[in-house]
């Protein structure tokens, strides 16, 4: 199947500032995708080349099959994007601006833009610049999905909203994605992504480190917690990929991606563990074990039966 956004070996620099680097990423159409990354990874970077705002330096980007360096207007006209200060006229009342934008779009543009605003619950007649931060963000919205764009962009999009407001923005993702539109969401709200996503992406700086479906990223990544017999007793590493070991005094924790099934067959009696445990991290622990710099990350096994010594605590 085509994917909806495909970026090959992108970078981008501003200066000595690497936002992007040689990043390579396809979405598929009819999900939610969610780019999770700390303020400066670069998220906003990615949004900018994929609107055609700017040129990559190196690498190519397209969205709906189109060039987003020659067609930016184009993909503009056929996808939605929210940022999270959206620049609207002020002066002009919600009616009054779906007025102004439906001359660009077809004749069913108004029609589903005074539907949206219903739903959404906006005041008739007041002018923008007299609205919540939540009207405005409702107003922005409806402008970006009343054209029915095959692509739907959210930059930050529920920064500074109430709960009600972000829960209604989430809600109209998942919507979208059910009949069949992909919505890529740049976020660092990691408990509200996890609520709509499918898929996961985690940009650190400017490096995409991960990319999956979510339900994938649950499956494939443990967390071990191993009681040791004592303080100072040497264990091996758990097979798979070790993201971060903790430990603390007699406990030591693994968050670990594509564990084996068999791997507590390398935790038996003459192991100096005592007591092991598996349980699932949520995504915010996933993406810390990803990004965190503070965070212990052991070498990996060259060997499964090598016995390599625990690492320092971490704080």
């Amino acid at each position: 199947m085509n994917s909806i956004i495909s970026l090959k070996s992108v970078s981008k620099s501003f200066g000595d500032k690497q936002a992007l680097d040689e990043v390579s990423l396809d979405i598929p159409p009819g999900i939610v995708f969610a780019l999770l990354g700390e303020n400066g990874a670069g998220k906003t970077t990615m949004i900018r080349i994929l609107t055609g705002a700017i040129k990559p330096d190196a690498g190519t980007a397209t969205v709906l099959g189109l060039s987003c360096h020659r067609d930016g207007e184009t993909i503009r006209q056929r996808s939605g994007y929210v940022s999270d200060a959206p620049a609207l006229y002020d002066w002009m009342t919600s009616q009054e601006i779906g007025w102004f934008t439906s001359a660009f779009y077809d004749e069913a543009f108004p029609f589903r833009y005074a539907e949206a605003l219903q739903n959404f619950d906006v005041p008739a007649g007041v002018k923008i610049k007299n609205m919540s931060k939540g009207q405005r963000a409702k107003v922005a919205l409806a402008l970006a999905t009343s054209h029915d764009p095959e692509l739907l962009i959210l930059d930050e999009p529920t920064s500074g909203l109430d709960p009600m407001v972000r829960r209604q923005f989430l809600e109209s993702m998942v919507d979208r994605a059910a009949l069949g539109h992909t919505v890529f969401l740049s976020s660092h709200q990691i408990s509200e992504v996890e609520r709509v996503a499918d898929w996961i992406g985690i940009l650190h700086e400017g490096k995409l480190k991960l990319v999956k479906p979510l339900q994938d990223l649950r499956e494939s990544t443990q967390i071990i917690t191993a009681t040791l017999e004592h303080s100072d007793a040497t264990v091996a590493l758990p097979r798979g990929e070790v993201l971060t070991e903790t430990k603390n005094a007699r406990q030591i924790r693994w968050i670990v991606s594509n564990l084996p099934e068999n791997w507590r067959d390398d935790f038996r009696e003459d192991s100096g563990i005592v007591r092991i445990e598996q349980t699932t991290p949520t995504l915010e622990e996933i993406f810390v074990a990803v990004c965190d710099a503070r965070a212990s990350r052991p070498p990996q096994q060259s060997n499964v039966n090598e016995r390599k010594p625990a690492t320092e605590s971490v704080a």
